[in-house]
């Protein structure tokens, strides 16, 4: 499984100009499900995610985690995290769950997100998406999680 995680100061997620998904202070999350991923790694990728210290303590050090400081995670699914450009011009993305696996592990993933944390929000799984951001820092942090 591969996200990229951006600490936002604001995101949303429009679907034919409605705004379906959105958070103030918090983390981005675009996610792509690969092939042979699992409800466990989805639950590990998620459960490092929610740990990780990306966010400034009073000092002004990362040392806090979303959880800590109570934002919000939006998350957006994006198959093209598994392009795969090493062979010409144009990206593969054979390494990309098929779609009916893809869909069901990433509403298992928003699933135990939102058991696990107050303030979830998403995009809709296929659909044309536009998503707008003010990314805090910048801070972008990529992952990938296997079994």
């Amino acid at each position: 499984m591969i996200a990229v995680l951006q600490r936002v100061s604001e995101a949303c997620v429009r679907v034919d100009g409605e705004v379906i998904g959105q958070i103030g202070a918090g983390l981005l999350v675009l996610l792509c499900a690969e092939k042979g991923d699992t409800d466990a790694v989805s639950d590990k990728m998620l459960a490092k995610m929610l740990k990780l210290r990306i966010f400034s303590d009073e000092a002004g050090k990362m040392n806090r985690s979303v959880q800590d400081v109570g934002g919000g995670l939006l998350v957006v699914s994006q198959f093209t995290l598994a392009a795969d450009v090493a062979g010409g011009n144009r990206p593969s993305f054979t390494q990309a769950a098929a779609p009916e696996e893809g869909r069901r592990l990433y509403e298992h993933f928003v699933a135990q997100a939102q058991k696990a944390h107050h303030l979830v929000q998403t995009g809709r799984f296929a659909a044309d998406m536009k998503v707008a951001l003010v990314n805090d820092g910048p801070i972008t942090i990529p992952m990938r999680m296997s079994a």
